[in-house]
């Protein structure tokens, strides 16, 4: 029974297990939360409601519509994963990455003016979205390296910038009787993304591409390039201290540069990813970032800032998302699985104080254990 009570305990110290525990927390006392507030807007529909957001695709009695709809949420889960990568990849280095929403957005404009404007392969548009947002992030590394700005200040700046711009050159590839950029399917074909079979699988969905290949195995070289490697090493010793990584002979303004163009990079590939599968346009009178970025934060924390765990959360965030699409419009908005996210989001901010909390737990039970032993 000791040697049994002691394993437990070693697992309940494992910081996996804890990440585990705690996001699955929020996630529970999110969607409660998030069903209360169904309760008070109309009780007669809540439970279906609440049902519906949960069930996403399995909505549909047909395998093949279930298929289909399920290659949708993964394609837009893909992006939101690399997002993902973005915001943590930063933060594992000490830098909060809340430009992830204008390096995406780069990306997407980068990609679609080289698809539609220049008539680019799909390699080339990924490649162009990729330098283009890691450069937009350079930008805010090098201001953070050289003159101290605060990353979070310069990222948020950047944003703007990086919208009315892409604004202003999609403006060129627009369709005439809509305010969005031409299809691909129509404009360039040779910049969607091969599906490689992967559609058949998913019912004939010609959205579903490699894409979705491409970021789950972009989430396993971060981890093993952060964990891993003597590079990843030497970024997170910045992040931890920078002054002492100087005086160990490690160049620390580099370092946070070539971070921030990493995880501008991963953005970037996070909107060709998305948007070189033909699942949408862009409108380019839009005022807002899109949140796919923003929602990269909550993924990244909700998956304990781990790269294979990001997978996991970045599905369940988008599959909570997409569900509300099967709510029952004449009682509730569609929004309404947005702002169940937002709960679960808030909640995320949580994960660390409850494993500070648990570790304190077991840490003053083992000390009362060892009081009873001391006294016998």
């Amino acid at each position: 029974m000791n040697n049994e009570s002691k394993k437990k305990e070693s697992i309940l110290r494992n910081n996996a297990v804890q990440t585990i525990i705690a996001s699955l927390l929020c996630i529970v006392i999110g969607l409660l939360i998030g069903y209360v507030v169904l309760l008070i807007i109309n009780p007669a529909g809540a439970a279906g409601a609440i049902t519906a957001i949960i069930k996403n695709y399995f909505y549909y009695p047909s395998q093949k519509a279930m298929m289909k709809y399920m290659g949708t949420t993964l394609v837009k889960a893909s992006a939101l994963l690399m997002c993902s990568l973005s915001v943590l990849f930063a933060y594992k280095v000490g830098l909060f990455n809340i430009g992830a929403a204008g390096q995406y957005v780069v990306g997407a404009g980068a990609s679609l003016y080289f698809a539609l404007k220049l008539g680019m392969p799909w390699y080339v548009c990924m490649i162009a979205a990729i330098v283009t947002a890691a450069l937009v992030g350079g930008i805010s590394g090098a201001l953070k390296a050289y003159f101290n700005v605060n990353e979070v200040i310069s990222c948020i700046m950047l944003n703007w910038i990086s919208l009315y711009v892409v604004n202003m050159l999609l403006t060129q590839v627009k369709s005439e009787s809509t305010p969005y950029t031409v299809d691909l399917s129509s404009g360039n074909k040779s910049a969607l993304l091969p599906n490689c079979g992967l559609d058949e699988i998913f019912s004939g969905n010609k959205f579903v591409s490699i894409g979705l290949i491409i970021s789950v195995v972009m989430a396993v070289v971060v981890w093993v390039l952060l964990e891993k490697t003597k590079f990843g090493f030497e970024l997170r010793a910045t992040g931890m201290n920078k002054n002492a990584a100087k005086y160990c002979g490690m160049k620390e303004k580099r370092n946070t540069i070539v971070t921030m163009m990493i995880a501008g990079g991963l953005a970037g590939l996070g909107a060709a990813v998305f948007y070189l599968s033909g699942i949408e346009t862009w409108m380019v009178q839009q005022t807002t970032v899109p949140g796919m970025g923003f929602n990269g934060i909550a993924a990244a924390f909700l998956g304990g800032l781990h790269p294979i765990g990001a997978i996991f959360s970045s599905y369940f965030i988008q599959h909570i998302t997409s569900g509300g699409s099967y709510v029952d419009k004449t009682m509730y908005c569609a929004q309404i699985s947005d702002l169940i996210s937002a709960f679960i989001i808030y909640l995320c901010g949580f994960v660390f104080f409850f494993k500070l909390w648990l570790n304190r737990y077991l840490d003053k039970r083992d000390e009362r254990k060892a009081a009873k032993g001391g006294e016998k």
